[in-house]
């Protein structure tokens, strides 16, 4: 894991929700959802690059679906379908956005590789259903195995609570020291209303049409958009003096400037253009490996200071 610093198919469209936008102005904000984007600033600190290792630990019991889902979307960062015109948009398209974050040289980013070097299961709650901020550092070493150069990246299980998250956000990174983490939670039982839209009514605003998650399971697809976030800022912010905006305590990073964002022309209450799976109606906007498909959180694109998403 290198540091550098910088240079700086079928659309769903719901035609009635035209009067809320109508009624209600765009709002914008922290990791789910209110201020109207701005542009971030570099801090220069330094970001990710080249080759970075990811350790997991899947904290509680997990299912299949759920492992298979999250590992899929990982793979997928950096897989480019040599068939791209059939399959776009693509993860890995939402991905060089990322990447763009850093300097291009002779005019080509270069790509920032993700990949799973380590994953451990602790399906018995060694230390609770509660993970407070104290019991981070041994599941952080439990991911890494002490390797300061791989990413902590701690997902709970249904029913386990973590500390932080549910509250204005849906997933977190920080470091240890130098060591960078990650921990998001399953908000199907903890937070629905407030981590798992659009696949679960909103406890906040218009509360739109309910969409069917991709992969089927709500958890795993509404743990993915919280972790492409946490992703995405841990990457282009890795050590709290890269690119975000606001204050050092309510950063407003790459992937938590456009919330409930996932498609063009979104407003409050509707997530923007995205497609319909026709097999199981499952809504996305990117394809990944295997033809899986993910419904990706939009991101805010340095090149053209805006959000960006897939469709």
């Amino acid at each position: 894991m290198a540091s550098s610093l910088p240079k700086q198919p079928l659309l769903l469209f719901i035609s009635s929700l035209f009067l809320v936008l109508l009624l209600s102005p765009l709002v914008l904000g922290s990791s789910r959802g209110g201020g109207r984007p701005a542009s971030l600033t570099y801090h220069r600190g330094p970001l990710l690059t080249g080759n970075v290792k990811l350790g997991l630990v899947w904290y509680g019991p997990f299912g299949r679906v759920q492992k298979n889902v999250i590992r899929s979307f990982i793979e997928s960062l950096n897989y480019r379908d040599q068939h791209g015109a059939y399959v776009e948009p693509q993860v890995s398209a939402w991905w060089r956005v990322i990447e763009s974050y850093r300097p291009r040289r002779r005019g080509v980013v270069a790509p920032i590789n993700v990949k799973v070097v380590r994953q451990i299961t602790d399906k018995n709650y060694s230390v609770g259903k509660v993970l407070i901020m104290d019991f981070i550092p041994g599941l952080v070493q439990k991911a890494t195995g002490g390797d300061k150069n791989t990413i902590a990246v701690i997902f709970g299980a249904r029913g386990v609570t973590v500390q932080g998250l549910c509250m204005g956000k849906c997933s977190q990174h920080g470091i240890l020291g130098r060591q960078p983490y990650i921990l998001v939670g399953d908000p199907e039982t903890e937070c629905p209303g407030t981590c798992a839209w659009p696949f679960y009514p909103s406890d906040y605003g218009p509360k739109g049409v309910t969409l069917q998650p991709p992969s089927g399971n709500v958890g795993a697809d509404a743990m993915v958009v919280s972790f492409a976030s946490a992703l995405a800022g841990i990457v282009t912010n890795p050590y709290n003096s890269g690119f975000y905006r606001g204050s050092l305590t309510e950063q407003i990073e790459a992937g938590t400037a456009c919330p409930n964002m996932f498609g063009s022309g979104a407003f409050p209450g509707y997530t923007g253009k995205v497609r319909v799976d026709p097999a199981n109606g499952g809504a996305f906007n990117a394809r990944g490996i295997h033809g899986k498909k993910f419904l990706l959180p939009a991101v805010w694109n340095p090149r053209t200071s805006s959000c960006w998403t897939p469709l």
